[in-house]
């Protein structure tokens, strides 16, 4: 059956009706979406999230701002410093070199008297009937030990210790273990016993050991004949009173 529209204007009509009613459909299918409780949650997380990252932005370019002001502070202040700290190794490695002379000087002003008071002590401590045979020193002869070099520091050329501060210099003089031999006779056994306890009395000397006493004959008289071994000890300055020498010419 074959159908022939009179009105062709009213099929536009029509299919205009329809688009309206399927634009109303799709707004209203839109609000109910809008009114989905998850869609509305998804919604306010996409915006709290935008939010938090924007903030976090913010507060990552404000700290970069304050450690760049503070970098820029450190490198004006280390380069301040430098040459202070320069001046100043350089000052305490001349102090250090002249107390280092000093103390040698010092020192061997001190071991100028080493033998004086090793003949004072021990002829001050002598009893009688007794005599010396040999006095000297014992083991490692004296000056072995070159104080007067200055000792040498090796230089790290790492990067690391460059950085570090230069090592200092050694002001203390290592003095020489001074160690005497006394070999000797007497006549009465007693005085060996005397002898050993007032050496030992003396603040000069230290460790006195026995080494050895024995009888011999002597043109044809026996007596004992004895050996120490004995320590100089280097007593405080405090203890020591220098006397000037005076000599009167007549």
């Amino acid at each position: 059956m074959i159908e022939i529209n009179l009105l062709p204007g009213a099929g536009k009509k029509k299919a205009a009706r329809g688009q309206a009613l399927n634009l109303g459909a799709m707004a209203a299918g839109f609000t109910g979406r809008l009114r989905d409780r998850f869609m509305i949650a998804a919604i306010v997380g996409v915006a709290a999230s935008a939010l938090a990252v924007g903030g976090l932005y913010l507060l990552q370019q404000r700290r970069d701002s304050a450690l760049a002001d503070r970098r820029d502070q450190a490198v004006r202040d280390s380069t301040r410093y430098a040459n202070f700290l320069t001046e100043r190794y350089r000052a305490e490695a001349a102090r250090d070199s002249i107390l280092r002379e000093v103390n040698l000087i010092q020192g061997l002003d001190e071991d100028r008297y080493v033998w004086p008071h090793v003949l004072d002590e021990v002829s001050r401590a002598l009893p009688q009937y007794t005599w010396i045979t040999a006095l000297g020193f014992a083991g490692t002869p004296q000056g072995s030990n070159n104080v007067v070099l200055t000792p040498k520091t090796a230089q790290d050329t790492s990067a690391a210790g460059r950085r570090r501060p230069p090592k200092r210099l050694d002001t203390v003089i290592p003095k020489d273990v001074i160690t005497i031999r006394l070999m000797g006779r007497t006549v009465d056994i007693q005085a060996v016993t005397r002898f050993y306890r007032d050496l030992e009395a003396s603040p000069f000397l230290a460790n006195v050991q026995l080494d050895k006493s024995e009888l011999a004959v002597d043109q044809g008289k026996e007596l004992s004949q004895f050996q120490f071994t004995i320590g100089y000890s280097r007593p405080d300055t405090t203890m020591l009173r220098r006397m000037p020498l005076s000599l009167s010419v007549k």
